[in-house]
């Protein structure tokens, strides 16, 4: 098969990737409101099974648009803005779907595939090339062993900052139902106490009420009946640690093999290029987020709140310096 039909036959495999993507968005957003009717349940209904159904389809033709893209360019695909898109957000849908065995995530799904369909739309509507070779500049085994590794990265902080948003909104629901029923177990000693039940109760809401809690709205409230799908705050902060965790040091080996790459490249590791300067600054941020949560003693609501700096530092990396910038390493193969 020519490499041009075979470059066509990869984008079709994308948009059909997109396609399944999209029904899987769908499903997801039914099971929400069905999670949302039925006060917690676990999320075992036909919209769940749908919904990963599709997701695990849409991964199969998303690696075959990335396969078929590799063979049709004769070379690994990550040498502009389209390929890295593409790939990266392969990477993290199938960290998404790992995270599945032994937990039941599929809450998240509609958060982890809508910002995905998002981004391959802005790939093929936008990013997009010709599967070609690419100029004597990355023709050499860097390209794979730095940019391969970015990649990966990438996907993986990913589904990490999604972690990390839900670990917080599920930590501030906690916060609060731990208040309702503070309130509501001082409700039923000064009940005790008194022997009345309508001034002490009357009394014991005022005061909730007073204190910011609404316990007749809470109780029934719809973000308890989403976030009871959720695992606790501690263990989603857990994820996220490990992601981020294995994000920092593929980060860390991007940074020095892109040094290294830049000495052979241009006879100087480092020349304060802007996409050399925002890649540290990314290893900055979640340097410290990992020094923060480890030997800082820093609770995992603030620690989360670094990742998620982390992450709008690497969009603003890809899209801003790549886009924007004159640097040296713009390779968006736009125009």
């Amino acid at each position: 098969m020519p490499e041009s039909t075979l470059g066509q036959v990869s984008l079709l495999l994308i948009y059909a990737a997109m396609a399944a993507y999209t029904v899987a968005l769908l499903a997801y957003a039914v099971d929400l409101t069905r999670r949302d009717a039925q006060d917690g349940a676990t999320g075992q209904g036909r919209a769940a099974a749908i919904a990963m159904s599709t997701t695990w389809a849409a991964l199969v033709l998303h690696a075959a648009g990335v396969i078929t893209r590799t063979v049709a360019a004769g070379r690994a695909p990550w040498a502009n803005m389209y390929e890295f898109s593409i790939l990266s957000t392969l990477v993290a849908v199938v960290a998404f779907v790992a995270l599945q065995r032994g937990r039941d995530l599929r809450v998240l799904g509609a958060f982890v595939v809508g910002p995905v369909l998002l981004m391959l739309g802005v790939a093929v509507t936008v990013l997009y090339v010709r599967a070609d070779g690419v100029g004597p500049a990355l023709q050499t085994y860097w390209l794979i062993i730095h940019v391969s590794v970015a990649t990966v990265a990438v996907g993986v902080f990913t589904i990490g900052a999604t972690l990390s948003a839900a670990q917080l909104v599920q930590s501030r629901s906690e916060k609060r139902q731990q208040a309702i029923t503070e309130h509501r177990g001082e409700e039923v000693a000064a009940t005790v106490a008194t022997g009345g039940k309508g001034v002490a109760a009357g009394a014991m809401t005022s005061g909730a009420r007073s204190a910011g809690v609404d316990t007749s709205r809470v109780s029934i409230s719809r973000w308890r009946r989403l976030l009871a799908a959720l695992p606790s705050s501690a263990e989603l902060e857990h994820l996220s640690f490990r992601l981020n965790a294995v994000g920092f040091a593929m980060w860390t080996f991007t940074l020095v093999a892109g040094a290294i790459w830049a000495e052979y490249a241009w006879g100087r590791p480092w020349g304060w290029d802007p996409k050399e300067v925002w890649t540290f600054v990314i290893w900055v941020i979640y340097a410290a987020y990992l020094h923060a949560r480890l030997t800082r003693g820093w609770d995992s609501n603030r620690a989360a709140y670094l990742v998620l700096l982390g992450f709008a530092a690497i969009l603003g990396n890809y899209f801003i310096v790549n886009l924007v910038f004159n640097s040296r390493h713009a390779y968006s193969g736009i125009g």
